[in-house]
């Protein structure tokens, strides 16, 4: 495809927002990818470049909270480990299966989520006892989301960030954290495969990944300052909004 020079400021602008919105809270993709479309990238395409500029803001994202000691990695190592097997595994999956079935299930599951964050109005404000071990919450959770995330993806960092809530007792801010973590690990994985196709346009990518970078170093710094209180309104306003997209692309 051919670029006009007024793409890429819009290319920098969409993706400093999403770097931003994604480091607090997830779901960056449904402000890159309706935009990238609109600019004509075939869809392909437009997954491929998202992908690798994602990449650079998810690695800033986490950078900064284990700089922070927001994450501790080394506790984490497994989570890492089963999140590439599962987001390997979904990738190739995808390429041999349709994932039209998904588009029904995850709004269910999305909007599952919005209820319960409204019933539980104190969500992620302290740590609370985990109920489960760690080794089978990452194993359960890596192999899961991460197939997820190779396989359809929309909403996988929402579904992270409540199962470190509910599953290993984190508050919202350590899930966030630790949610960017497991994000960076499958995003690399489903870039190489992207890389490999030959879907990616480099040029727009290190544009929108210069944004990226500059968003979620921004959005990483609010979180650790303002904490859980602060994340939790984002974080439902995401999760209702990858809900409604996911409705409205499988319905009209």
């Amino acid at each position: 495809m051919t670029f006009t020079f007024w793409y890429y400021p819009i290319l920098f602008l969409t993706a400093f927002i999403a770097g931003l919105v994604d480091s607090i809270a997830g779901g960056g993709g449904i402000i890159t990818l309706p935009v990238m479309l609109s600019l004509g990238f075939p869809p392909h395409i437009a997954l491929g470049t998202n992908k690798f500029q994602a990449s650079f803001g998810s690695y800033t994202a986490s950078y900064y909270y284990i700089k922070k000691e927001v994450v501790i990695l080394k506790e984490c190592i497994a989570g890492i480990v089963f999140t590439i097997i599962g987001s390997a595994i979904g990738t190739w999956t995808v390429t041999q299966v349709s994932s039209d079935v998904l588009k029904y299930i995850i709004p269910i599951l999305l909007v599952g989520i919005i209820i319960y964050s409204f019933i539980k109005t104190n969500l992620g404000e302290t740590d609370r006892q985990a109920r489960m071990k760690a080794m089978v919450f990452y194993f359960t959770g890596g192999l899961g989301l991460g197939f997820y995330d190779g396989f359809f993806g929309p909403g996988v960092g929402s579904f992270w960030a409540i199962a470190f809530v509910i599953g290993l007792g984190y508050n919202l801010k350590k899930a966030t954290g630790y949610t960017k973590v497991m994000n960076f690990t499958s995003n690399v994985v489903s870039l190489v495969i992207f890389i490999i196709g030959g879907y990616v346009i480099f040029t727009a990518g290190i544009v929108m990944a210069v944004g990226q970078i500059a968003g979620a170093r921004i959005g990483a710094d609010l979180v650790i300052k303002r904490g859980s209180k602060f994340i939790r309104p984002i974080f439902i306003t995401i999760v209702i909004l990858t809900t409604v997209k996911i409705l409205y692309e499988r319905f009209f």
